[in-house]
């Protein structure tokens, strides 16, 4: 969940694009400044990476992640040094929302669809929230999150 989460240390993310898990772990390492190792090896932040279909096909999951480094400062970071989008769980109880990182960090939160599928779940359709979308209407939190919805150009300040 994009900061404040009480799962300390556990962040699960989706890239928008298909990365291998060597240049995932890297671009982690930097971003950290520390050392980034597959699940099972010793010592080190530990993160998994594998692939799933949908707009965001690369998922990662980072345990033992550092509690001094806030998770979506962490996410557009490394959302910069891929050169990709990237998902990351938002502080709201809707399902369907999350914060996006941009490849140029701007962080931003969106609406997705997801199926759960053999391999994970995966999500397409991203959506800007916007306090309209019939996520935000059915879903509940977008308008007591940190990350508000966005105006469009029917609406240009949230209602």
């Amino acid at each position: 969940m994009a900061d404040g989460d009480p799962t300390l240390g556990l962040w699960n993310w989706a890239i928008g694009n298909r990365i291998d898990e060597d240049r995932v772990r890297g671009a982690l390492a930097g971003t950290l400044e520390r050392s980034v190792v597959p699940v099972g090896a010793g010592g080190g932040v530990l993160c998994d990476v594998y692939h799933v279909g949908g707009d965001f096909p690369t998922l990662v999951d980072v345990f033992l992640a550092p509690a001094g480094i806030a998770e979506a400062t962490a996410a557009s970071a490394v959302a910069v040094r891929l050169g990709a989008a990237l998902l990351l769980p938002d502080d709201t109880l809707n399902p369907t929302r999350y914060v996006l990182a941009e490849p140029d960090g701007t962080l931003r939160p969106v609406h997705v669809d997801e199926m759960e599928t053999d391999d994970g779940p995966e999500r397409r359709h991203l959506r800007p929230c916007t306090g309209v979308d019939v996520a935000c209407r059915n879903g509940p939190g977008c308008d007591r999150s940190r990350f508000q919805p966005g105006p469009t150009p029917e609406q240009p300040g949230h209602a």
